[in-house]
């Protein structure tokens, strides 16, 4: 029983759940879902307006099947069919990473 009690308390208090789980976002590619509210979010993100300041450079693909590179995210409209979950921030110092999006897939990915 005290086995049992200690593997309790020790979930119970040292237990902190985070929105990214320490995720790498390097690798980040595919489809992607904006969401609307932080719950639920794989990411919680900030866009940047200066590409110097970004830590993660995005291209918008059209479509899915070309997003198949880091840094190329084709968006969805459901989260059912996305491959990752985001919410864009308004808080630089609460965001996971920083983006900036590009207008060529080439330069995609991270700094």
């Amino acid at each position: 029983m005290k086995v049992f009690l200690s593997f309790w308390a020790m979930f119970c208090f040292n237990y902190v759940p985070t929105h990214a789980q320490n995720k790498p976002y390097c690798q980040l590619k595919g489809s992607v879902y904006a969401s609307s509210t932080k719950q639920g979010a794989d990411y919680w993100i900030y866009e940047d307006e200066t590409e110097g300041l970004a830590d993660f450079l995005i291209y918008e693909e059209e479509n899915k099947l070309y997003a198949d590179e880091p840094g190329v995210w084709h968006f969805v409209d459901s989260p059912n069919l996305a491959d990752f979950i985001v919410f864009f921030t308004e808080e630089r110092s609460e965001a996971d990473f920083i983006v900036f999006f590009i207008d060529s897939n080439t330069f995609a990915g991270c700094k």
